[in-house]
Formats: structure tokens, sequence, C-alpha cells
């Protein structure tokens, strides 16, 4: 067996098997730099992101992938103090372990968690390797959009400062959108180092299931009624009042479906909202397993990517690409201009609506049933189409290890 390039450091307070998208992401770069001759280590929490009851593995191998798990390192998402002790133990533990990695040759690092980015960047100054920081949301942006502290407290200050060390310390920045770029560069000037690379799909799992051979539809959907998705991470920052409120108006309409999976903090109001009023047309149901996804996905026929009215920039709609894999349409809720809307305008893929807009919604759904289906097959081939020339997982996983690989060499400072 040839000798490794040299460690690639990963350090990522998610990881698979966990669901969360960050995760995924994180283990599919990490496999492609296992497969071009570098030995991959992962330093991760040892519970479940969403779900702290969830324990995983303290080490173990997962594709070439050496996984080290660290506790106390998560404990769910049920308050923000919560979510920053287990952010803050997290950094503390990668500074303890990580500094005498053998022959380093380069640290990945995402803003999950934020702070963690400072104990890539100390590491990689200590032992003088190059620092690849992959920005997949931002804050305090995003605490700031949502109202909860003030863009002049002393907690944004420490996070903007956070910001700077991490984006001066990087020798490469991967952004998501044209968006995101924007809002960084109004931190710190990094046009000559920023490369805006969106996040790939898993149309590698996802396989278009036809309606007649989905046994997932047929279980949910017996009736075969018209099926309106959102399915993923259910947050603040990706609002479903007005799609929820269109649906309760719209109980009348018998060939409708509403079908809400996945989980998080935002997932509490549809769970509130099927308690209050038992609608018939709306089903929550959880993150379905990685292997059941295919089946999940390919149950609508329209599926609803949300961005928050003031969040443009600041995260990133990474299930648009997986409903565009399918081949479905896109229902936007969101504001005009942001990265969606520009796909859908662009590409003539699907629909926006503002958020409050709820009667024009209800309109635009009721048409959904009586459409030339014609023309949703249409709009979801030229989703499809995209995805191939523009979006696909061997494109851009490849360009993003292309620059993660830039520049590496294993420091000289460790023998192997």
């Amino acid at each position: 067996m040839s000798k490794p390039k040299g460690t690639l450091l990963v350090l990522s307070q998610v990881f698979i098997p966990d669901p969360a998208s960050v995760g995924q992401h994180m283990a599919d770069a990490a496999e492609e730099m296992v497969r071009r001759g570098y030995r991959v280590i992962v330093y991760t929490a040892n519970r479940g992101y969403d779900d702290p009851s969830i324990k995983f593995p303290r080490r173990e191998v997962i594709r070439g992938i050496e996984v080290r798990r660290l506790a106390f390192s998560s404990f769910g998402k049920k308050s923000i103090l919560w979510r920053l002790v287990g952010a803050l133990f997290f950094m503390i533990q990668c500074l303890a372990f990580c500094g005498f990695t053998p022959r380093l040759a380069g640290i990945l690092v995402s803003t999950s968690p934020p702070m963690c980015a400072i104990a890539a960047a100390i590491i990689a100054k200590f032992r003088g390797v190059l620092l690849k920081y992959w920005v997949m949301d931002l804050n305090p942006d995003q605490m700031i959009a949502l109202g909860r502290i003030k863009s002049d407290s002393t907690t944004a200050r420490i996070y903007d400062a956070i910001n700077r060390f991490s984006l001066d310390c990087a020798s490469d920045v991967v952004a998501l959108d044209r968006f995101m770029v924007d809002r960084l560069c109004r931190k710190r000037n990094i046009k000559d180092k920023v490369v805006v690379l969106p996040p790939w799909p898993h149309e590698d799992q996802l396989n278009l299931i036809n309606h007649a051979d989905n046994p997932f539809r047929r279980q949910y959907n017996p009736d075969g009624k018209f099926v309106i998705m959102y399915s993923g991470n259910h947050s603040f920052t990706s609002p479903l009042t007005t799609i929820l409120e269109a649906a309760l108006q719209l109980q009348d309409c018998q060939d409708l479906l509403f079908l809400f999976i996945g989980g998080g903090v935002g997932k509490k109001e549809v769970d509130d909202i099927i308690a209050e009023h038992q609608p018939t047309n709306i089903v929550s149901l959880p993150y379905q397993p990685l292997d059941q996804i295919k089946y999940s996905l390919s149950a609508a026929d329209v599926h609803v990517v949300s961005v928050g009215e003031n969040v443009a920039g600041i995260v990133h709609p990474c299930k648009v690409y997986g409903a565009m894999a399918l081949g479905r349409p896109i229902l936007l809720l969101g504001p005009d201009p942001c990265h969606v809307s520009d796909i859908v305008d662009e590409h003539q893929i699907g629909w926006r609506i503002a958020h409050g807009a709820v009667d024009d919604a209800c309109k635009l759904i009721q048409n959904f049933t009586t459409s030339d289906q014609k023309k949703l097959e249409g709009m979801g081939k030229r989703a499809q189409d995209l995805i191939r020339m523009r979006f696909s997982k061997s494109t851009l996983m490849n360009a993003f290890c292309d620059v993660l690989e830039r520049g590496l060499a294993p420091s000289a400072d460790q023998s192997p």
C-alpha cells in the first residue's frame, strides 16, 4: 500500500450517519480526498445534532475515513445556550486532540459550529499548514436576521471577530452563492481567495421512483392526491407559515395533500397546527432514513423551498438541488432576488410566492391539480438537465476537492 500524501484533518460537529446535510457533504468530500490518496481524520460530536439521545461509536472507519467522536460536544438544538455550550466544548477538545496530528497536510473546517474555525485556525498556524474554510451559513448574521440579538451587541461583535480571524487565516474560502460572497466581503475583502460552489445534490441516492411503484407514496397517499412536499430541516430561517395557512384554507380541495417531512425547531409549528385544527390534508413525518430518501422525495409532485425574508446569503437552501435532481418543479417561498429565485426564474422550473401572500398561494396551488401535466413535466425535465450540466455531485464535489487539495503538503515537524 502506498504511503498517504499526508493527513487532512476535518473538524465538523456533524458527520454521518447523522442526517444533517452538513455532515453528509463533509463525508462526501472526505471520501473523495481518501480516494485521492490522503489520510482523512474527522473529529465530530458523539451525539445526534438534531436528536442528542442518539449516540454514535467513539471511533470507527467509514468509507476509508477515520472518524473520532468527542463527548459533550452536542446537546441538541433545544436552545441557543446549549448549542453554544456544545460548540465550546467541541472547540476546546479539537484544540487538545488535533494539534499534534502526524504528517498534517491541511485542515478543513466549516461553520458548524462557527467557533470551531478558531480552533482550526490556531492549529493551522501552529503547524504551518493550510486552512480551508467552507462557509455554509453565517453568524451573527443569522441571529440578527431572526431578531435574537442586535447588530451592535457584544455577542454580534464577538462572532464577527471570529469571522474576520477565520477569513484572514484561511488560504481558501468556499461560499455557497453570490449573496454569501457579498456578505463575507463586508466582513473582510476575500475576493482573491473565495470560490463560489453550491453544495451538491446526492443524486446517487435519488433515483426517481414512479408514483405507481412507490411504496412510500402508496402508504401516505393511497388516494393518489397531488402532493406538495417540504422535506428537510424546519428552521426559523425557512418559515412555512404561508404554505401552512394556505393548506388550512384549501382543506375542501380533495385532490391536494401537504407533506412535511423532517425535523428542527420549526417543525413545532407544523405539529401544533395539526394538533389544533386536525386537518385532513396535512401530514407530518420525521426525517426518513437515507436509504429511503429516494422514495419519500419522489412521492412529491411539487417541492417547497423556503428562504426567509432577510436571510439571502446567510443560509443556503440545499434542498432545492435534491428536488431538481428528481425532476420536480419548485415552489419557492421567499424574496426576490435570492439564490433560488435566480434559478427558478432563469430556467423556468417553478414559481415564487412572497411570505405572507396566502391568497396568492391558494390560487396558485389550486391550479396545480388542473395544470397541463406536460407543463409540469417540462419544468422537471429542465431542472434535471440543469443538475446534470451545472450542479451534479461529480462536478461540484470534484471542483470542491480541487480547491481543498490546492497547495496541500505534509508539515515537516512530524514524522509518519
